[in-house]
């Protein structure tokens, strides 16, 4: 039996709400499958981007290099995540961050504009869209902020190990120092303490 790589996607969009089989076909259509090996970019920092990714296997990192060349990541996109550059893609200009594998990854990507145009189309993509939105870039983002700005070192990796449950072993520790914008010896002596 051939697997479908669709099947996630299909039952990522079923979480936020009904999409009409019209408007899930019409979906389908767009995406294309691709596979990166480790270290390939998704997107490059400065890049113009325009498409969505979603992971099917694989890991992907968002991040950008400080001025003094440290590595800040913003983001892991495990499995079923979308990944891509949502505020270069709503205001037409080079992304600020770049977004690479961390390991070999296969993803299902459509164009943004494209998925733009569908949600003018159907209603109920449209609603999948805004509650998406909603969730991810409104409520789980004001207490990510109010975490980094206020909550210790300590606090922000138990947070990440509940955010990303299964992610630890799949990171290196400078990856995961580097998300929690601390050194890899400070997540040590977390490590350590707890």
């Amino acid at each position: 039996m051939k697997y479908d790589k669709t099947a996630e996607l299909r039952a990522k969009f079923a979480t936020y709400g009904t999409l009409s089989e019209e408007a899930m076909d019409d979906m389908m259509k767009l995406l294309r499958p691709h596979s990166y090996a480790k270290g390939d970019y998704f997107l490059q920092e400065g890049q113009m981007a325009k498409n969505v990714a979603f992971i099917v296997k694989g890991l992907f990192s968002q991040y950008y290099a400080s001025p003094d060349g440290d590595i800040v990541t913003k983001r892991f996109f495990p499995e079923n995540y979308f990944a891509g550059s949502l505020p270069a893609m709503l205001t037409h200009s080079p992304s600020m961050f770049a977004i690479r594998a961390l390991e070999p990854t296969e993803t299902l990507e459509y164009n943004f504009y494209d998925f733009k145009s569908l949600t003018e189309k159907h209603r109920d993509l449209a609603a999948f869209y805004i509650r998406y939105m909603e969730l991810h870039w409104i409520i789980e983002k004001e207490p990510l902020e109010i975490s980094f700005r206020y909550d210790t070192a300590k606090t922000r990796y138990i947070n990440f190990l509940k955010e990303y449950p299964n992610l630890e072993p799949r990171l290196k520790q400078h990856e995961i120092a580097s998300y929690l914008g601390i050194t890899p010896t400070q997540l040590s002596r977390i490590r350590a303490e707890m």
